[in-house]
């Protein structure tokens, strides 16, 4: 039997990503994002949002199918995000997704979006081991998943109490006058500062916490320091000292997030860590986990930036998972979940 060729369709947030996998070869993948639209407000309008996903999604197929040099009907299977997501965009996804099902007589899947960024790894670094840890980070997520089959054996471990690391990171950056996202700005400036020059706390690390909370994340407490940290300054009439400021916050972020981790593999016999997400893209994270993990013998798998923000590859490649390993489709109605499980690959 030849490989599934596979159309993923993501529109969770604010890109419009469409992509054809074959197996786990990725043959193409186009995005459009309005994120510039949203720069404006300093963070994502969802009706901006949706409207955009309306706009560009035929554009987005059409390209895709171009540079992939493949008919609609040559398509074994259809995915798309059901969730999580701004239930808008999620919307306009599913919505187009379904035609396209119905039109064509494809099966249909609608799949788990953080999921996705980590299945999205299977097309850069081939097939996952037996059992694996995956940490992903976004601006929306921060969650450890235990993997033993990316189509049917998922477990949440932990995730983020409040807000997740990429969402921090734009808090902070908006503390520090820097332009929206500030995840990017943040993480440049931190490398111009001492990392050891200021110590904020680590959420969840310390006492009852460390065993109770072993592998959820808090990044709220670490904002609120930071915040009264620059006020501080702010009130004496003193200067900022933000790269300093980016360097400590960055540091406490990435060591609580790969000291987690790889105590999840440790604790659950796993020598890989798939870390995935727009977060992934931070510098300081991959450095620390490479270090890290070196030193334990867990091998730390991290995609190219390209396939970290939200993208269709990482929907197309779940939904090829799901078409290999002989999983049931989506039903035509298949409803939209802004707050899917994470346990839950597909609806």
């Amino acid at each position: 039997m030849s490989e599934p060729l596979v159309l993923g369709i993501e529109t969770s947030c604010d890109e419009t990503g469409v992509a054809i996998v074959r197996g786990s070869e990725l043959l193409t993948d186009v995005t459009a994002s309005s994120m510039d639209e949203h720069a404006r407000y300093g963070g994502i309008v969802p009706e901006v949002a949706s409207r955009a996903h309306l706009e560009a999604f035929l554009p987005t197929l059409d390209t895709a199918l171009e540079r992939a040099d493949v008919d609609l009907s040559e398509v074994d299977a259809i995915a798309v995000t059901a969730g999580p997501g701004l239930v808008g965009s999620l919307t306009v996804g599913a919505a187009a997704a379904k035609a396209l099902a119905l039109g064509t007589g494809k099966p249909l899947y609608g799949v788990n979006h953080v999921i996705g960024h980590a299945a999205v790894d299977e097309l850069v670094h081939g097939p996952f081991p037996e059992r694996f840890v995956s940490l992903v980070v976004s601006g929306g997520h921060s969650s450890l998943l235990l993997v033993d089959d990316i189509a049917t054996g998922v477990r949440e471990l932990g995730q983020t109490l409040d807000d997740a690391a990429g969402e921090a990171f734009d808090k902070v950056g908006r503390l520090l006058g820097l332009p929206y996202p500030g995840g990017p700005h943040v993480d440049r400036l931190s490398r111009e500062g001492d990392r050891e020059a200021i110590r904020f706390p680590r959420g969840l690390t310390a006492g009852k916490d460390k065993e109770r909370y072993a592998y959820d994340f808090s990044f709220s407490g670490l904002k609120t320091a930071v915040a009264r940290y620059v006020e501080g300054y702010q009130d004496r009439g003193e200067n900022v000292p933000a790269a300093d400021v980016a360097a400590g916050f960055s540091e406490s972020v990435a060591e609580v997030l790969v000291t987690k981790s790889l105590a999840a593999c440790e604790r659950n016999g796993c020598d890989t860590l798939v870390i995935g997400g727009g977060f992934s893209a931070n510098s300081r994270l991959r450095e620390l986990a490479a270090e890290e993990a070196e030193d334990r013998g867990i091998t730390v798998r991290i995609p190219p930036i390209r396939y970290c923000t939200d993208n269709g590859a990482m929907i197309a490649a779940l939904g090829s998972a799901l078409v290999r390993s002989g999983a049931a489709p989506s039903s035509l109605d298949l409803p939209t979940d802004s707050g899917m499980p994470l346990e839950t690959v597909r609806v």
